[in-house]
């Protein structure tokens, strides 16, 4: 590949899908992906979402970990804030005693949830501020330099399992660039800070143990596709997805019972435009076409690395989608 080409998997719960089968359509893309000669997955922390189901995100890379013999696997990323430095660097420095050489962490500071789901998962809302001490607490763990007297992680001591500080604003550029960690920006998502951050990260970059110069990945979604035809159907059926999981509630209709033609009336009344904000930048089309879109995103952003969510309806079409961008990229 032309450049380094990674995948963040959301492990989707799609429409009467279960999360067994999820789990199964996980296992598959990271076979595909490892065969395919991509970099890395990654699974993000998300909670209370029907739709997604990485919430226990060590224990997916686990079971992936085990299907799986060469490709990088990791977190993307934790959200520090819900949890200890110490349990999360027992966790992954486990997965890194069971995986050797092969595991990623990627950390953000978002709630990721709502008021509800942050009472229940026993977070304190302020707690996000102290992420930067509590990045330096669990680095200090991973190294074997434990800043927190008589206590180290076990496993985990040692094991300097690699960081990288994942943000869609300022403040997780500059704090990656302060200790010298790679920075992966949530462009797929969140796109209005991208260059702004790209280029806050790379001014304020101080090398660090880890890493001697600014190294980013940024993320970007794909939908690829035999035809351009198809890769617009496929959008729009994630554009419906999307609206559903963001409005339907508002609108006093169930996420998992909405039907096309509710999410279609979602759209048209004003949901595409949220929906098509997050999803601005987006390459979708055949190989050809995707590949031109990434050309041109590489040049705009200069990323290290892309980190793409393959946004299909069906496993059969993600999957199809990850053969397509890889043979784009070669």
């Amino acid at each position: 590949m032309r450049t380094r080409l990674s995948i963040l998997d959301l492990a989707p719960i799609g429409r009467g899908q279960t999360a067994s089968e999820s789990f199964a359509a996980s296992v598959a893309l990271a076979r595909l992906a490892e065969d395919l000669g991509y970099h890395r997955v990654w699974y993000a922390e998300h909670h209370n979402m029907a739709s997604i189901a990485s919430s226990a995100t060590s224990v997916l890379i686990a079971h992936i970990g085990a299907q799986t013999s060469r490709i990088r696997l990791g977190a993307g990323g934790i959200m520090l804030p819900n949890h200890s430095p110490l349990v999360i660097a027992e966790q992954f420095g486990s997965l890194e005693a069971m995986y050797p050489g092969r595991i990623d962490l990627g950390l953000g500071r978002a709630p990721g949830s709502d008021q509800n789901t942050t009472y229940a998962l026993r977070r304190d809302p302020r707690s996000s501020e102290s992420f930067p001490g509590d990045v330096r607490e669990l680095r200090a763990y991973l190294a074997g330099a434990t800043r927190v007297p008589g206590v180290d992680a076990i496993p985990g001591k040692g094991s300097k399992v690699p960081l990288y500080i994942l943000g869609s604003s300022l403040f997780g550029a500059r704090l990656a660039g302060a200790y010298g960690l790679p920075y992966a920006f949530a462009s797929h998502f969140a796109p209005d800070d991208l260059d702004g951050a790209i280029a806050a990260y790379r001014g304020e970059f101080k090398p660090s143990e880890q890493l001697a110069e600014p190294y980013v990945i940024a993320g970007v979604n794909v939908t690829a596709a035999d035809t351009t035809e198809a890769a617009q159907a496929q959008l729009q059926a994630t554009r419906r997805a999307r609206a559903a999981s963001l409005f339907a509630r508002r609108a006093g209709i169930s996420p998992a019972e909405i039907t096309d033609e509710q999410a279609e009336e979602l759209l048209v009344g004003g949901a595409a435009v949220h929906v098509d904000h997050m999803l601005t930048y987006s390459a979708v089309g055949t190989p050809g076409e995707v590949s031109d879109y990434l050309d041109g995103f590489l040049k705009k952003t200069g990323a290290d690395e892309l980190i793409v969510v393959h946004q299909t309806p069906s496993t059969d079409d993600r999957l199809r989608s990850v053969a397509l961008l890889a043979q784009a990229m070669e």
